[in-house]
């Protein structure tokens, strides 16, 4: 094709790029006369021949796949001609690409060059809000907001979530000085009530959505009052709304699913059965939510419909790892380890993997077959070198776990020859170490992780805690607890951790306090026994006894439960 063909074809896609000419309000538009006014003649750019052949370039570009070629052209016309059919082509391909600075540049050309064009301001607010730049982000907003047009400053707000607290504040002040302006706006109502969500200000969201009612149609405010409902501890409440708002909107998949979920979150697992049930008998190519169904059938113990929803996914070719890995979890429940060890095996690399090997290591040790679960294991690190290292832990937690501390132990040493950096292998040996009653070689391993990690928390508080509790350096002890305490001051082992140092010191009220919290945040037996033995010594054996036989009943074999018993009561039984 020669250069005149090729400019006289672009004039032909070129008729999209047209510039209007301003149309000024009639001074007159008599009602009587019903005749339609003629159109205003359109005015189309003046381009010149190497703009014109730029883009045709771009256009024959684009069909042959050679979008960077497309793009670069169309950027570099849209800066040149600032003509807003060009812009506005340039960003429509830098979206689809996701060429994000592109994106940018481009709207904000198209919006500069089309100031009455709600959607080019759309584009320009969007883009910026993409960029962080959420102050320029808001006057952009604002003109599509005078103009009448769709906003969205859900996602302005949205978009901040992952902002500092200081630009958060300047969005909330740029949302209040519009409210001013607009009070009723439900737009900036919602986007104002997400950002105090991000804020952890649930209740001042919640109040200002019940204070202003969604307009009709609008099912996102629902959502989000029933979510922060959810996050206040008042999920029941959220439940009438949502059956409220489903008999309004019956048809709407988003309310549908959520009223679910909330159910499963409520412990109404036949409740949700059933209308997960409903969901995918009116969506069935909807996968995900099969496979919820599915997981909502194993957590009611459904055994037989789960397992059929499961294999529905694996006939589809979706989700089908884990539903390999829930199969192998119903037949151990049925009493069936060689089923379970086949569909185990049929799960591949990915999320699922690990577990299923870990399953896998477990049936086999725990029925007497280690060398088969040690074979399987080796076999699986040569098969998949990415997952050594877990597969390691795996095979060394699993001995341990089934009395083969010697064999997890010769394996903990292979596999540090192999990654003598790895801080995951260190810190296993050193747990390994300590029920070998080889207090020197934890510490060095565990000294040796917080060396090259001097913040690792849970390094510092294994050793902190296995001083106090077999030595009698509890000065050393309280300072590497409290290190850790720093780092993590909710965490509940810690905290039970700094409560068994304080009670070696002497400091009987401080460690029942420290102790009592973390018993509240992890009910855990070992917790439990630290506590009642705190509680003993301080003079309140009735309720030592209470928390003791309370954690029998959950677990009557519980070595740490007893032998602490019998250390104080004489007796093993209370």
């Amino acid at each position: 094709m020669n250069r005149s063909s090729a400019l006289l074809l672009a004039f032909v896609f070129l008729s999209g790029c047209q510039a209007m000419a301003p149309v000024s309000p009639d001074a007159t538009s008599p009602v009587e006369d019903s005749t339609p006014a003629p159109e205003k003649p359109k005015v189309y750019s003046s381009f010149s021949e190497e703009t014109i052949y730029s883009l045709l370039t771009a256009e024959l570009a684009g069909q042959r796949n050679r979008f960077d070629i497309a793009l670069d052209n169309y950027v570099t016309q849209a800066i040149n001609t600032q003509d807003p059919g060009i812009s506005e082509r340039a960003f429509r391909i830098a979206e689809y690409l996701g060429a994000d600075q592109a994106a940018l540049d481009t709207s904000l050309i198209w919006a500069k060059n089309a100031p009455d064009d709600l959607e080019a301001q759309r584009a320009a607010a969007v883009q910026l809000a993409r960029a962080g730049r959420y102050d320029d982000s808001m006057v952009y907003m604002e003109k599509v907001l005078q103009g009448k047009g769709d906003t969205h400053f859900d996602f302005l707000a949205l978009s901040a979530a992952d902002t500092d607290q200081d630009t958060r504040n300047g969005l909330m002040k740029s949302f209040d000085r519009l409210l001013q302006k607009h009070p009723k706006n439900s737009q900036l109502i919602f986007g104002k009530a997400l950002l105090l969500q991000q804020d952890d200000e649930a209740d001042a969201a919640l109040k200002l959505l019940e204070q202003n009612p969604p307009e009709e149609g609008e099912i996102a405010p629902i959502l989000l009052r029933a979510r922060l409902l959810q996050s206040l501890n008042r999920g029941k409440e959220a439940i009438p709304l949502l059956e409220k708002s489903i008999k309004k909107y019956p048809g709407d998949k988003r309310l549908l699913l959520t009223y679910a979920r909330m159910l499963v979150e409520q412990d109404r697992m036949e409740d949700a059965k059933v209308q997960f049930a409903n969901l995918v008998q009116q969506y069935p190519d909807d996968d995900e939510l099969r496979y919820s169904l599915a997981l909502v059938c194993l957590e009611a113990k459904a055994w037989d419909e789960a397992k059929g929803y499961l294999q529905e996914l694996i006939e589809r070719d979706s989700h089908v790892d884990s539903a390999h890995l829930n199969l192998g979890r119903i037949a151990e429940e049925r009493n069936a380890p060689q089923a379970a060890l086949l569909e185990y095996a049929q799960v591949g690399p990915g999320n699922d993997y690990l577990p299923a090997q870990l399953r896998q290591a477990d049936i086999l040790m725990s029925n007497g077959r280690t060398d088969e679960a040690e074979k399987r294991l080796a076999a699986a690190r040569d098969a998949e070198p990415d997952y050594a290292i877990q597969l390691y832990l795996i095979q060394a937690e699993t001995l341990s776990a089934n009395k083969q501390g010697e064999r997890a132990w010769k394996l903990l040493q292979q596999a540090l020859l192999q990654y003598p950096d790895d801080l995951n292998l260190l810190y296993t040996r050193a747990m390994q170490a300590e029920k070998r009653n080889d207090l020197a070689q934890l510490e060095k391993d565990l000294r040796l992780i917080i060396k090259r990690d001097p913040d690792n928390a849970m390094a510092l508080n294994a050793l902190g805690y296995t001083l106090s509790d077999r030595t009698t350096r509890y000065a050393e002890a309280k300072a590497l607890i409290e290190q850790a305490h720093a780092l993590n001051p909710e965490d509940p082992a810690v905290l039970d951790s700094l409560g068994w140092v304080n009670y070696r010191l002497g400091n009987l009220d401080e460690a029942e306090r420290l102790l009592r919290q973390a018993l509240e945040r992890f009910p855990d037996q070992e917790v439990a026994a630290h506590l009642g033995e705190v509680l003993w010594a301080n003079g309140k054996q009735r309720e030592a006894r209470q928390i003791w036989e309370k954690f029998l009943k959950e677990q009557p074999d519980s070595p740490i439960l007893r032998s602490t018993i019998k250390r104080l009561t004489g007796s093993e039984t209370l």
